[in-house]
């Protein structure tokens, strides 16, 4: 058999237990932010597609302009076979 706790005991496992309810309580409301989850998102894409000064990242450009190309491309080819 095990000896009986101490009052001191028994008031540290509680407040261990506390802390751990809160932590989890915490993680709960964080995962139920869905405007600071999306804000987070928006923020590290920004960090991803810009570099220290600010200015777009040359992948993001090169990315983009073939994008419109291929956008322009598809547009033209488009018209010309509807005539």
């Amino acid at each position: 058999m095990s000896e009986p706790r101490t009052p001191e005991q028994i008031e540290a496992e509680i407040a261990q237990q506390r802390e751990q309810l809160a932590g989890t309580v915490d993680q709960l409301a964080a995962k139920l932010d869905v405007k600071a989850q999306a804000k987070a998102r928006v923020r590290t894409l920004q960090d991803r597609a810009t570099d220290e000064s600010g200015s777009p990242r040359t992948e993001v450009l090169a990315a983009a302009g073939s994008l419109l190309a291929m956008t322009i491309v598809l547009v033209v080819w488009r018209v010309r076979r509807s005539h």
